[in-house]
């Protein structure tokens, strides 16, 4: 369907489900009632000025939170993490970068990370999205740590989930290069962590959840199995990532470093020297390997509520008094004004309606963490 006034763009919904996307199955008195419903997210494919075709996925209403995913994954298979964020007030959106979901790959084959930047500036751009808090999962987490660093005025955080920046990394990329087939094993390694995430649930209804968002992110890789030539290249040939953290610190960009203490494809030392040199605070998840936050989906949202206690919900206060909204009695409309251009596109194609959000919806995480957070 074409929207009125956006002759440039196409947008495909997916059907909406009847049932909420709770975590694993509640028992007891944490029963959700029938009639309850989480936030949902709408995906949709746009085409972008210069032709490029986007593949992402939105839904609420607040601070823009823009999530981008790791190597081989897409927007949608965070959706259930993603939708119990709505409720903390953000509007979450989810950017499949080019080769990935439904995102075409880049016109020039993407040989560099700098391209899969830009196009996620562009993205952002088209959308209408002002400043945000930038999040990223693995590549994703390279991909917003570069953005941030080059725009720093557009992020009001920057949060990265077990993410390929820091010197380990940049060390792991070097001995890459000289023997490309290490590079292969890691890969393998976070497909087969991917893929562990079904059968560890003993919720047959969890597992049937999580297994319906990842077969139609699988089957696009057997059919485009070249789609990934282009991200993978460009990971090896990438340049260090200290610039852009020590250009986080220098711009005092908050920064969050969160990283399973298990995840061996991207070592917990890479997120040390990463919060250190962004001057972060680092998180670590106990006992989470590479693809925690698909494992668990109470999890993140669980360690967001708690950074948002502190230096997390002061950046985004403090963004929203910069935009000279007091937050104090400030409506929905008031706060988006201040993010969001005006008749900004992902407002339309933000899914109207209502849920429930309660804490009955919701189970304890399964996984603990704790928090070191910066000097000073």
């Amino acid at each position: 369907m074409v929207l009125e006034d956006s002759p440039s763009l196409e947008r495909v919904e997916t059907e909406h489900d009847t049932a909420p996307v709770v975590g694993p199955t509640p028992t007891g008195d944490q029963v959700p009632p029938p009639q309850a419903r989480l936030p949902r997210l709408a995906r949709h494919s746009i085409t972008l000025s210069d032709g490029q075709q986007v593949g992402l996925a939105v839904c609420g209403r607040g601070v823009p939170l823009v999530l981008v995913h790791g190597f081989t994954a897409e927007g949608m298979l965070y959706a259930q993490t993603l939708s119990r964020l709505v409720s903390m007030g953000f509007k979450v959106v989810a950017i499949d970068t080019a080769g990935h979901g439904g995102t075409l790959g880049l016109p020039t084959g993407g040989s560099s990370m700098e391209a899969y930047t830009r196009l996620l500036s562009r993205v952002v751009d088209e959308l209408g999205i002002r400043r945000a808090v930038f999040a990223g999962h693995s590549m994703g987490g390279r991909l917003v740590t570069e953005l941030a660093a080059t725009e720093p005025e557009r992020a009001i955080a920057v949060v990265l989930i077990d993410a390929i920046v820091g010197d380990t990394w940049d060390r792991m990329v070097n001995l890459y290069r000289l023997w490309p087939p290490l590079f292969m094993l890691t890969g393998a390694a976070l497909v087969a962590d991917t893929l562990s995430t079904v059968p560890l649930f003993g919720d047959p209804r969890q597992a049937r959840k999580l297994a319906r968002l990842l077969i139609p992110t699988l089957a696009g890789h057997v059919r485009r199995p070249w789609r990934l030539t282009g991200p993978a290249v460009s990971i090896l040939r990438s340049r260090s990532s200290g610039w852009m953290l020590d250009g986080l610190a220098r711009h005092r960009v908050p920064l969050f470093v969160i990283h399973g203490s298990l995840d061996f494809a991207v070592p917990m030392a890479t997120a040390r020297s990463a919060a250190k040199r962004g001057h972060g605070d680092l998180v670590v998840v106990e006992g989470a390997t590479h693809s925690w936050l698909l494992k668990d989906p109470e999890a993140l949202p669980a360690v967001m509520f708690e950074l948002m206690k502190g230096r997390l919900g002061t950046a985004r206060l403090k963004a929203i008094l910069e935009g000279g909204v007091d937050p104090n009695g400030a409506t929905i409309d008031d706060i988006e004004g201040v993010f969001f251009d005006p008749g900004s596109l992902v407002a339309e194609l933000t899914p109207n309606g209502t849920w429930e959000d309660t804490e009955e919806l919701h189970v304890p995480p399964r996984y603990h963490w704790s928090v070191a957070r910066r000097a000073g």
